[in-house]
């Protein structure tokens, strides 16, 4: 039983498992280039046992990822959620089709599409322009690699202004190490400064913060009482809690981007990841047409504009405007759909278990004669 939790897809092909597999991605669609991957997809039927098991098993794929074989449960289960990735592959062209078994036939995206599609495939297109938005920001405007410290957000009032703490300090010819401070009561991240400028600093303040390189916070000392404080030191709280976030997600994106994405992003000099783009294109032109036809057209016949997108010909700005002025559309033409508003779960159950008990009389072997049985042809 443990055995299938380590199933490989050699092992879906060796045992006649696979009731489709399809080559998926951009050479489905049409936008391949030579050097492209060839990404595959397709559905499966567990054995019998193991389905009736405790180990049952959703999906297979490889180690990159880019070949993932869906379960015929699971399969049925993204189907009902309107899911593009496997939507798609009811739609997949001729030519990229690899194997089709005779009981997949019955399965026909007509029967799946609905009003479902415009959150599937339209708001996964609207990701992709916030994602595309976020990462244009990411490229012209990198995050420096020291990353700045707690006093880097800490301002000293001056009259009716403030001036960060600093500068202020060295015009006064003060050391950090000399400050203390104090909370103001019933004020939020303010605080009372004050200077030692006593004989060996006798004061004992405690500096700003106890380390200026790896602290979260400002650093309180005790203060006696009858001080008086020489400015007053504001902790913008907020503003360095994002930073550090927004710190924190550029430094990992520049970890784990794919760096032939990225580069091809700095050569086209558009500052966008334009496959990021084509696909947004992809998706809300699709979207578009489910709702105003009920068909699934995965092989797309604006084949030169969406490779002139990838190849970074049009300018961020355009491309973003066009696309949202798309998703307009494609949210009137939803509105005006006559398609349902969800597949018809019973009717996708049926076709499951039948589908299924048609597999697996299909693989059971013939078992011994029954004394007294009819004989038939």
């Amino acid at each position: 039983m443990r055995y299938f939790r380590l199933m490989i897809i050699a092992d879906l092909r060796r045992r006649g498992l696979i009731l489709f597999e399809a080559v998926s991605g951009s050479r489905a669609y049409g936008t391949d280039l030579p050097h492209s991957d060839t990404d595959l997809k397709g559905v499966f039927v567990l054995p019998e046992d193991q389905f009736f098991g405790l180990d049952y098993v959703p999906q297979v794929a490889n180690a990159t990822n880019d070949e993932v074989f869906y379960e015929l449960r699971r399969f049925v289960e993204l189907l009902l959620k309107n899911n593009p990735t496997v939507l798609e592959l009811l739609g997949t062209p001729a030519d990229c089709i690899v194997y089709q078994h005779p009981l997949f036939a019955q399965f026909r995206a007509p029967d799946f599409l609905s009003q479902l599609c415009r959150q599937s495939f339209a708001e996964y297109a609207v990701a992709q322009i916030r994602k595309a938005k976020g990462l244009n920001k990411k490229i012209n405007h990198p995050e420096p690699p020291a990353r700045k410290a707690v006093l880097d957000f800490c301002y000293v009032t001056v009259g009716a202004g403030a001036q960060p703490v600093g500068p202020w300090l060295a015009r006064q010819g003060h050391d950090a190490a000399q400050c203390g401070l104090a909370n103001v009561p019933h004020l939020t991240d303010l605080y009372a400064l004050f200077v030692d400028e006593t004989p060996g600093q006798s004061l004992g303040y405690r500096g700003l913060v106890r380390d200026a390189e790896t602290s979260q916070d400002v650093l309180l000392s005790a203060v006696s009482k009858g001080e008086a404080p020489v400015a007053y030191l504001s902790f913008n709280r907020n503003g360095y809690s994002t930073y550090c976030r927004v710190f924190r997600e550029y430094w990992d994106w520049v970890a784990k981007r794919n760096a032939e994405r990225y580069q091809n992003t700095v050569q086209h000099g558009k500052n966008y990841d334009a496959k990021n783009m084509l696909h947004v294109f992809r998706l809300l032109q699709m979207a578009g047409e489910i709702a105003e036809t009920g068909q699934l057209h995965v092989r797309r016949p604006n084949r030169e504009f969406l490779l002139q997108i990838r190849r970074g010909e049009f300018e961020y700005e355009a491309l973003v405007a066009e696309a949202e002025q798309l998703v307009t559309q494609v949210e009137a033409a939803f509105a005006a759909s006559t398609l349902p508003a969800a597949p018809d779960r019973d009717a996708a159950e049926q076709l499951l278990v039948r589908v299924r008990r048609a597999f697996y009389e299909a693989a059971a072997p013939a078992g011994p004669a029954v004394p007294g049985a009819p004989i038939t042809d």
